[in-house]
């Protein structure tokens, strides 16, 4: 099967070097804009799954991303905790900083 993943992991750019196009009867090149040679459809199957396990490799940063606090509130606790009394290297694991962000990467590991 052609997809924009496969050609894209090709070095290939949407709409810049192809375009794809579906009428029904599954996605096939309807432009090739590149200077390169147009790549087989194994060689976009190959490049495909290639960016699928890399993709899946990924799950773990996906989740830990929508899971982390907000940048805005990971500073507000940062400050807090360089701001508080408590900070030294060795306290630094309890404030609610490290703790937030530590809960998460622990959640969702590599």
């Amino acid at each position: 099967m052609i997809t924009a993943n496969g050609l894209i992991q090709l070095g290939f750019e949407v709409t810049t070097d192809f375009i794809l196009q579906d009428d029904g009867a599954g996605v096939y090149i309807k432009e090739w804009k590149s200077g390169s040679p147009q790549p087989t459809q194994a060689e976009i199957e190959a490049a495909e799954a290639t960016w699928q396990t890399n993709y899946n490799a990924q799950a773990y940063a996906r989740t830990r991303a929508d899971a982390y606090p907000s940048i805005g509130d990971q500073l507000d606790m940062l400050w807090h905790a360089v701001d508080s009394d408590n900070w030294t290297a060795a306290k630094v694991k309890t404030t609610e900083f490290y703790t937030a962000l530590k809960a998460v990467k622990d959640a969702n590991p590599k």
